[in-house]
């Protein structure tokens, strides 16, 4: 913020703060006038109203000058003065309050307006969105929608980019590794190592591009905007105000930005909190978990699973917020919600390329770095010691298979679903590809593919790509049409390789288990890096605990009770 510097006169004019808060800004312009630096670099009127305001940047400022401590002093000790009076001045808010009216006064002597009003499309549209009972409501259907859509439209280009992984690239790398000697461990650390590590990861790319599209579609239309309107009542009691919505929309793209946007709240307090909160929503690393698990166990009804998810992760934060705010942050402090509306917009195709090609482009780099690595980790893990015939005998079976047990009462104590949780640390991503290396990795073939030519594979490539987009334009209309089939639908769902794989080793009760403790369990390594280096490392291994045993409490509740239940 730049400081208002001093002028040779003063302007005739200024607003009326009131007697009281006037009679504050007088005594700090004194104060203010026995320091010259300080009065040539500020106008005093100015810097005492900041002072008063609490305005952290300018009171930064102020220190570097001398005489700026006793300025700050005085400025305080009026500051408490004002909110232990008899009025129990909220200052920010009153003065705020003040300059409001101010200009209300002008426009209404300025401004003539017609005696009819009209009605603008915006306001009509804002009555619906921002309704104190409807907006909720709608803001709900608004996001069972979209993960609507980018379920059933991304599925066709996800079982196509599977088969491209699975048939043409893997044949491709076979034929060259052969062709050049390559040694048998440098043949299984690609074919059975990257390409299931990495590749089946990448193919949730259309998935996450497709829920890139609609959030920067809600952002850029000014709707996102609204609903921390109508999210302010429901933040207020929590403790928090309805901008605290704001980073936690944004953790459903990626937590790191989205713990970073905190910095955007006034209130310290506040910060913390919504920093805790926002890996509690479901960041776009997780939705390859989703989806694999979807496909394989809930079909049709995966986008039903998938939003539950999304909602449950709201829900816990809100619980979880209402204790923070209860107990550890309990404070009587007001802290006032302002925000602007923006007007509608209608997104640019710049704009929305802008924000998926950027947020695409973090993931792929993502694939291309921390998965690669961890690909080559976990595929040296589970073939060491040398020799080794049996995966739960290799280092990573045999650390996994010590802390299964502790996910037994979830339904998930093999090694297998263990060791895809821990490696979940690095990044969610690579819960997906440790399943990958494990439970499809020893299919691959490793001898000489079948002969096949370069141009066959492009051409099987081409007509693929071109039937994945005929189904996701019908799935699109079926999408936008409920209840009304028009192309008819498929008997069965298609699946990944993995997603098949899985079908084998989890029951539809251990899978939904297994979707609870991947949403709720401990942050990963950037985000926890990124909560020690905003609020410190006690509240990183806070985060990490707690949403650990949230999780595991979870977990266990959904599978103990699913079976009590009757479910399998």
């Amino acid at each position: 913020m730049k400081a208002m510097p001093a002028t040779s006169h003063q302007c005739s004019f200024q607003i009326d703060y009131g007697v009281e808060i006037e009679a504050e800004i007088d005594q700090i312009q004194g104060v203010i006038a026995r320091w010259s630096e300080i009065s040539k670099a500020f106008d005093p009127r100015w810097l005492a109203i900041k002072l008063l305001e609490g305005e952290q940047d300018v009171v930064d400022r102020v220190k570097e000058f001398k005489g700026g401590t006793d300025v700050i002093k005085i400025a305080e000790a009026g500051a408490d003065r004002l909110r232990s009076s008899a009025t129990g001045y909220i200052i920010r808010l009153e003065i705020a309050d003040r300059r409001y009216t101010f200009i209300s006064q002008v426009v209404g002597v300025a401004l003539q307006k017609p005696r009819d009003p009209q009605v603008t499309l915006s306001e009509r549209i804002d009555r619906v969105v921002t309704h104190p009972w409807l907006g909720v409501p709608f803001f709900l259907a608004v996001m069972y929608l979209v993960f609507n859509l980018v379920v059933n439209i991304s599925g066709p280009y996800l079982d196509w980019i599977d088969n491209v992984v699975g048939g043409p690239v893997t044949n491709w790398f076979a034929t060259l590794l052969i062709s050049v000697g390559a040694p048998l461990w440098l043949r299984g650390l690609i074919l059975d190592g990257v390409i299931p590590g990495v590749g089946g990861v990448l193919i949730f790319v259309p998935g996450l591009a497709g829920l890139f599209l609609f959030i920067a579609l809600l952002e850029d239309s000014g709707y996102m905007a609204r609903v921390a309107v109508v999210m302010d009542r429901f933040m207020r009691f929590l403790g928090l105000r309805g901008k605290s919505f704001v980073p936690m929309i944004l953790g459903f793209g990626c937590a790191v930005p989205a713990i970073y946007a905190t910095r955007t709240l006034e209130s310290h307090r506040n910060r913390i909190i919504t920093g805790l909160l926002v890996p509690l929503m479901s960041c776009s690393a997780r939705l390859p978990v989703y989806v694999v698990f979807g496909l394989a166990f809930f079909g049709r009804n995966a986008n039903l699973v998938i939003w539950g998810l999304y909602s449950l992760g709201v829900a816990v934060a809100a619980v979880a917020g209402l204790l923070f705010s209860r107990t550890i942050f309990k404070t009587k402090d007001i802290s006032v919600f302002v925000i602007e509306l923006p007007p509608y917009n209608l997104p640019t195709m710049k704009s929305l390329w802008f924000h998926v090609s950027q947020r695409i482009g973090i993931f792929i780099r993502h694939a291309g770095t921390i998965i690669l690595a961890a690909s080559i980790v976990i595929w040296m893990l589970l073939n060491m010691p040398l020799g080794v015939n049996k995966l739960d005998q290799s280092w990573f079976g045999r650390i996994s298979n010590v802390i299964a047990p502790v996910l037994e009462p979830a339904g998930l104590g093999t090694w297998e679903a263990t060791g895809s949780l821990i490696t979940g640390l690095i990044a969610k991503e690579v819960v997906v590809s440790t399943m990958s290396q494990i439970y499809i990795g020893e299919e691959q073939d490793n001898d000489i593919p079948e002969q096949i030519t370069f141009g066959e594979d492009l051409a099987y490539i081409g007509s693929g790509f071109l039937a994945a987009t005929v189904d996701a334009g019908k799935e699109l209309v079926e999408t936008l049409t409920p209840g009304l089939t028009i192309f008819g639908m498929e008997e069965e769902t298609e699946h990944t390789a993995l997603s098949g794989a899985l079908q084998d080793v989890f029951t539809p009760l251990q899978a939904l288990a297994f979707l609870v403790f991947v949403l709720l369990y401990v942050p990963c390594v950037a985000t926890l890096g990124t909560i020690r280096g905003e609020f410190g490392w006690k509240w990183a291994v806070f985060s990490a605990v707690y949403q650990t045993v949230t999780a595991w409490l979870l977990a266990v509740l959904v599978y103990q009770g699913g079976l009590l239940l009757g479910f399998t």
